[in-house]
């Protein structure tokens, strides 16, 4: 039996516990996010071309979100499991998973880079693209597609490093990847003078960069658990997917909203439509970049979680949703009064084209309404996560966005609203997501803890 002291998460503060995990890690998403932003703040100042370019890669978006989404599959699902077998000190286990997670990661990157490239264009007009912005989508994401089995590497598998106590090596992971693309992004776009096609192939070689770390660590002698063979094994599948398919389809109902937003601009927007698309894509990354912080902190807080639950140790549990709720909440409620009250200068950061600004300043300040009420979608989220509990996290992934926030960002262009309607839409979504997910989780979740807790069941 190896020695796991230095990841016990049974001993010692909860706070510590989390934040060597969260903070090393938000660090590195926080960066590993400036692959988009940094993307998008060199396209939008390219001469002549940067307000399309822009909107071009906003058409994008919804495809690479989506890629996201099936790369978390492993990540969100085997790493959860993982942590509950070491809670266990089932070590076995908990190599198996991480087999099974690395096999499964391998096969779908291949199957979503081939169907994603073959059917690239005729999605892309699905995702809003017209006459004018799809040769700038496709120019970007035909290039893309090229490093997807890198991203997924990246995304799927770093999760199996931080849960073993490595934060510090999944920082790297990421940051390798993210100063290679921030260094490159220029000299590809204006050195080589590739515009858009250098921002894609900057991305590429950052992502393999990412990969390559993964695997020298995961597969080398200091790791815990140690990538050992190409394996599947179908309780282990059927097990990772259960439970990975809730951040998927957070992801992908992500991907579908955006892409229906796109089209709603489209249809809604008029003359300006080209300039909404270009905010939405602003909007977007700028959710990217201060969402990471919270969603680090709740997945710093799911292996201490789920080592916790799986030892018995359900006081220990109880305080660890409790400290990710206040740390996301005050985090997510300095955020919000920043995109309020400082609009302009964050936009400028990625174009200084005045039109476009004035346009973009309404509906990053709609948009991000109610940015705070966030921080209890995303505890309750990682908590049914992190405990194992996927039909609520399954349930809850669909609720915010399509049972709510699609129909809405139908309707409400609709009446009065107009296109502001559309950024609305989040807004209400928000208020209405976050506290029906984080108030279920307290009549299921905290009650079984309180109930465990006094040994009631």
């Amino acid at each position: 039996m190896r020695n796991y002291s230095n990841s016990d998460f049974g001993h010692g503060k909860i706070g510590r516990h989390i934040l060597r995990i969260a903070l090393p890690n938000m660090v590195a998403e926080l960066v590993h996010v400036m692959y988009s932003l940094v993307d998008r703040m060199y396209i939008g100042h390219i001469a002549g071309l940067g307000t399309m370019a822009l909107s071009g890669i906003g058409i994008a978006f919804p495809l690479i979100t989506l890629v996201s989404a099936f790369a978390s599959i492993s990540g969100t699902g085997g790493a959860p499991l993982c942590s509950i077998a070491r809670g266990r000190q089932n070590e076995k286990e908990a190599q198996e998973i991480l087999d099974n997670a690395f096999s499964l990661t391998l096969v779908l990157s291949f199957v979503v880079a081939v169907s994603l490239f073959a059917f690239r264009k005729p999605l892309l007009l699905l995702m809003g693209a017209d006459r004018a912005t799809l040769p700038y989508a496709d120019q970007y994401f035909s290039i893309y597609c090229a490093g997807i089995v890198f991203s997924f590497i990246s995304l799927g598998l770093n999760p199996f490093i931080n849960l073993q106590g490595f934060s510090g090596v999944g920082m790297c992971t990421v940051l390798f990847g993210a100063l290679a693309n921030i260094i490159l992004d220029p000299i590809f776009i204006f050195v080589f003078h590739l515009g858009i096609r250098g921002a894609a192939v900057a991305t590429v070689i950052s992502e393999a960069l990412s990969a390559g770390w993964v695997l020298h660590f995961l597969c080398g002698e200091k790791t815990l658990l140690k990538i050992s063979r190409f394996h599947l094994h179908r309780g282990h599948i059927r097990s990772i997917v259960s439970l990975g398919i809730t951040g998927f389809v957070f992801k992908m109902t992500n991907s579908l909203t955006q892409a229906v937003v796109n089209v709603v601009i489209r249809n809604f927007g008029g003359d300006l439509s080209v300039y909404y698309i270009g905010s939405m894509s602003v909007i977007n990354s700028l959710r990217e970049v201060c969402s990471q912080p919270v969603d680090s902190i709740a997945q710093g807080a799911k292996p201490v979680l789920g080592y916790n639950y799986g030892a018995a140790e359900y006081s220990r549990a109880k305080k660890t949703i409790l400290f990710s709720l206040i740390a996301t909440l005050a985090y997510n409620t300095l955020v919000w009064a920043v995109l309020v009250f400082f609009t302009e200068p964050v936009i400028r950061i990625f174009t200084n084209d005045p039109e476009f600004i004035s346009v973009c300043i309404p509906c990053v300040r709609i948009y991000f309404g109610a940015f705070f009420m966030m921080s209890f979608q995303n505890v309750g989220q990682h908590t049914f996560t992190g405990l194992n509990k996927p039909k609520y996290a399954l349930f809850f992934s669909m609720f915010r966005k399509i049972i709510l926030l699609l129909p809405l960002t139908l309707l409400l262009p609709r009446t009065f609203l107009g296109i502001s309607g559309v950024f609305c839409a989040e807004m209400i979504s928000q208020i209405v997501g976050a506290s029906a997910c984080f108030l279920t989780m307290l009549a299921v979740v905290w009650r079984e803890l309180s109930l465990r807790e006094k040994n009631l069941i």
